[in-house]
């Protein structure tokens, strides 16, 4: 059978071509390069991309970050086994170091620099061009006026360029072949402003890379009474920038004097914290000691660094006496609030007990109570503390070399400390009392309540670049919405006909912005026209 079926041309785009050459329409490397660039630099990709990178921030604030403040992030991971290792593999934890993140900044920059500079250097040869010609015929743009004056043709255009040149309009030349109209713009700062406002936002960017890579942030905690020093070892937790160097730490200490909060005690909010206050010491370098009552959004700033009170808590003071009467452990010792009530879990940790080593854990509560038979605390603050420790003795793998957690406690070798009848053995005390522990492994004191503050440490030097960028882009925003483009035209011609000996003007305005309505600014330059004296007028606003 013969198949009748067309076959298509030679160099029909369906048909390959057997020599090598690209078919129409096909991108070449250098073509597919400039077309990925110029979608990459479009306006509408930097909008997309700043919309991404907003969107990829919310995790960062939704999720505890490793770099802010570990302990949220530890306890969050502790909560959360199952999403945990998922939530790592995305960097969530620290999303603003994760690739995905600079990713997205990265690009971010390099779309604005590329959308930025075609359109400076547009703008650029703008400012240096004149007003265009009026067109043909003024009377088909949507805003425009005819007027009768009864003065010369040249009385009408050197009074035209008086009043526009008055209201800051630029005029262009007298052109020969357009002797009989004057052309005038204003407005050219609104493109400005939309320039500095897309610049500023490159500045901020610019500020937030500079902090993060000179900078860094950390958390102490401090006891009440308690001094730090301004020194790598000193912190809890501590996420320096790239190029920030252990020489780089400014030379300060502060003791925390004092800490005291204002409880609410009627209402809806009661038991709820109005305001906090540590009283801090503080010396930079080896300058006079200073006093400085730290609060919540009043930081404290030594030197190129600022300390933020970011949370607080309370330390019981435990005595651990081992069996042999010696004191194995004593001090206070920090517990983590877990809820509003400040219900805190804590951990001792006695290695030096004999005979065996001695491992506490449990919860502290600030104001016991039972309530329906359950133990809980009705009011954050420590009218009535008391703590309730599990005790653990045997191996507690302090002896491994193996780096642990002061919060956490690690019993997979040791024995839990059980009653004669095999319940584990609970201590319960308040302040004061001491309760002795089974099989003659020693005794627990609980002394005495001490508070402690939470404290972040950063130092963040682009912030002034940041804020820089903050101001230029208000001011950027302010000019591209209230500074107006417009063109303004007026034609003079000698009248004919019934319009004989007098001078018929065209007058016509075209808004550059769009949706302004332009009928007062005809008005305010067609009675400009008949008054002699225009500059009495006042100017109209840019």
């Amino acid at each position: 059978m013969v198949d009748l079926q067309e076959r298509p041309p030679a160099d029909h785009p369906e048909r390959p071509d057997r020599g090598g050459r690209r078919r129409a329409g096909e991108l070449g490397g250098l073509e597919l390069l400039r077309w990925t660039w110029r979608q990459l630099t479009s306006m509408r990709t930097a909008l997309v991309l700043l919309l991404l990178l907003a969107l990829a921030a919310v995790p960062g604030s939704v999720v505890p970050q490793s770099g802010v403040d570990a302990f949220a992030a530890n306890q969050w991971k502790e909560d959360h086994p199952t999403l945990t290792p998922i939530y790592e593999r995305l960097g969530l934890f620290s999303v603003y170091d994760s690739a995905w993140f600079s990713a997205i900044y990265i690009l971010l920059m390099v779309s604005l620099v590329g959308c930025i500079v075609p359109r400076t250097l547009h703008y650029a040869r703008a400012l240096r061009a004149v007003p265009p010609r009026a067109p043909r015929n003024l009377t088909r743009l949507p805003e425009h006026r005819v007027v009768r004056l009864d003065a010369p043709v040249d009385d009408v255009l050197a009074r035209a360029r008086t009043l526009l040149g008055g209201r800051r309009y630029r005029l262009r030349p007298t052109d020969p072949d357009a002797a009989d109209a004057v052309s005038a713009e204003k407005g050219y700062l609104r493109e400005a402003g939309n320039l500095l406002f897309h610049l500023s936002v490159i500045i901020v960017l610019v500020g937030f890379a500079w902090g993060a890579l000179f900078g860094y942030q950390g958390g102490v905690i401090v006891l009440q009474g308690g001094t730090f020093a301004n020194t790598a070892a000193s912190y809890d937790d501590l996420n320096p920038g790239s190029r920030f160097g252990a020489d780089d730490f400014d030379p300060f200490l502060f003791t925390v004097d004092d800490f005291d909060i204002t409880w609410l005690t009627e209402g809806a909010a009661a038991g709820t914290a109005r305001a906090f206050k540590a009283a801090l010491t503080y010396r930079d370098g080896d300058g006079p000691e200073d006093q400085y009552d730290l609060r919540v959004n009043h930081p404290l700033t030594i030197g190129s660094t600022d300390l933020f009170l970011v949370g607080h808590g309370y330390a019981p003071v435990i005595t651990v006496r081992d069996g042999n009467g010696d004191v194995a452990y004593s001090g206070p010792t920090v517990f983590l609030p877990q809820d509003e009530s400040f219900l805190s879990f804590g951990v001792v940790k006695a290695p030096s007990a004999r005979p065996g080593q001695l491992g506490l854990e449990g919860l502290f509560y600030p104001t016991f109570d039972l309530v329906d038979g359950d133990p809980t605390t009705v009011w954050p603050d420590d009218l009535d503390p008391l703590i309730s420790l599990n005790v653990w003795t045997g191996d507690l793998g302090l002896d491994d070399g193996v780096p642990q957690s002061v919060y956490l406690l690690d019993t997979s070798k040791a024995s839990q400390v059980t009653q004669d009848d095999g319940r584990p053995f609970r201590l319960d005390l308040r302040v004061g009392e001491t309760r002795q522990l089974p099989d003659g492994l020693g005794s627990v004191s609980f002394d005495s309540v001490q508070p402690w503050v939470r404290i972040q440490v950063s130092q963040t030097p682009g912030k002034e670049v940041a804020l820089l960028g903050v101001v230029a882009a208000l001011i950027g925003l302010l000019g591209s919405l209230f500074i107006r483009s417009r063109r303004v035209w007026v034609r003079a011609r000698p009248g004919t006909g019934e319009d004989a000996g007098a001078t018929m003007v065209e007058v016509a305005v075209l808004d550059r912005s769009g949706g302004a309505d332009l009928s007062d600014v005809l008005d305010e330059i067609v009675r400009g026209l008949r008054d002699p004296e225009p500059s009495s007028h006042p100017k109209e606003p840019q």
